[in-house]
């Protein structure tokens, strides 16, 4: 896991990350969540790309929520431990 990577994951652990259904609106995808819990801007796609394959790797998870609102990106348990031994070494 490269530093971009655990940035991106240290994001989903601080609830700082949201995914857009594309169901109103702009189209499907992460979004920065802002203090207040709403959208704050969308995620680069390069960035994206990264938080594909965190969720692909079982590192982080969409929240499943139905309707057309903003699911949260979480931490998943694998992702807590990653960030954890990351910390342990440092």
């Amino acid at each position: 896991m490269n530093h971009h990577e655990r940035e991106l994951l240290r994001h989903a652990a601080d609830d700082e990350l949201l995914y857009h259904k594309g169901t109103w609106g702009d189209g499907a995808g992460y979004r920065w969540r802002g203090p207040d819990g709403t959208e704050a801007g969308v995620v680069p796609p390069w960035e994206a790309d990264h938080l594909d394959a965190l969720a692909e790797r079982g590192l982080i998870k969409i929240e499943r929520k139905l309707g057309p609102h903003d699911c949260r990106v979480t931490t998943t348990a694998a992702g807590l431990d990653v960030l954890s031994d990351r910390a342990r070494a440092a």
